[in-house]
Order: C-alpha cells, then structure tokens, then sequence
C-alpha cells in the first residue's frame, strides 16, 4: 500500500534530499503547490505572483513509516516560525506548509503542530500553514533530485 505527503520547507531541493533518505519512501518528487496560477515554471513562482509554494510529493510505505513520524521529520528540517523564509530563501514560496490529503492527515498535522508549540523548543509562533492539497505541478527536470545530480549539494538548516 502506498499514501502520499506534501510538505513545504524552504527550498525544495534539501527537503526532497532528505526525505529521499528515509526507510519507507518509495520515490519523491518536487513542485508546486497551493497557488492559484495553473502550469506554473519555476520562474513564474519567483515572481510572486502565483500563490505556490516550493513543496515535496512523498510517496511512503505506511507499514514502514507513519505519517506522524514524517511529520517528526518536516519539524526538525526547517524553521517553522519564520514567515515565508528560510534561511537565506526569502519569499512566500518559502513558507512553511503542510499540505494534507485526507482527514486523518489533517487532525495529525494539527495534532502534531499542537505538540510543537505546546514543547517550548521554539521560542517563536509557529507560523506553518495546515490546509488541503491541491494540484500539484510537478517542478522542472532540473530541480529533480538535485543534490544527487549536482556535486555542489544545496544545504539548509
């Protein structure tokens, strides 16, 4: 049985290398998602004109790992509490989102967002989005798998 998970972390390029290394993922890729502006390029999402936000399709295994141990993950890769950025990446493409796929996804991401905040390892409000999936635009060939594409690796916090 396969599921899937959307998740927007900063620029999509470490997101996707790390998630990539997960037991229990079966494939990855990375796009854009929970805009207003169809067939978006790359170029179109910097523009800020689109609404989308950089984010990484996951396809997993359940009966490997669960949805609440990806989310454990998407908390510990980013900052959550910085508004449309991270790191140097600046823009709403940027932002910290969740992007759920059924019900049960959606009272998870609540639940664990919930714990977050309630854990005191963030000094800041977390700012990161919970809302539905909607289509999503799979990215240009060239951002596939980046990091394993490219010697120069794009690192992140």
């Amino acid at each position: 049985m396969k599921e899937i998970a959307t998740f927007g972390a900063g620029c999509f390029w470490g997101v996707e290398a790390t998630f990539r290394k997960v037991k229990g993922v079966i494939s990855t890729r990375v796009g854009y998602t929970g805009g207003h502006f169809e067939n978006p390029t790359y170029e179109d999402v910097c523009s800020h004109k689109t609404g989308h936000a950089e984010a990484v399709e996951i396809i997993y295994d359940p009966s490997i790992i669960s949805y609440e141990e990806l989310l454990e993950r998407f908390w510990k890769i980013h900052d959550p509490t910085t508004l449309n950025r991270q790191s140097w990446d600046v823009g709403t493409q940027y932002r910290s989102a969740i992007f759920y796929h059924n019900d049960e996804q959606k009272a998870e991401a609540l639940a664990s967002k919930e714990e977050m905040e309630k854990s005191g390892i963030y000094k800041k409000k977390i700012v990161t989005q919970i809302v539905p999936a909607t289509k999503f635009y799979e990215a240009e060939e060239y951002h596939q798998q980046y990091n394993e594409k490219n010697k120069r690796k794009y690192l992140f916090i």
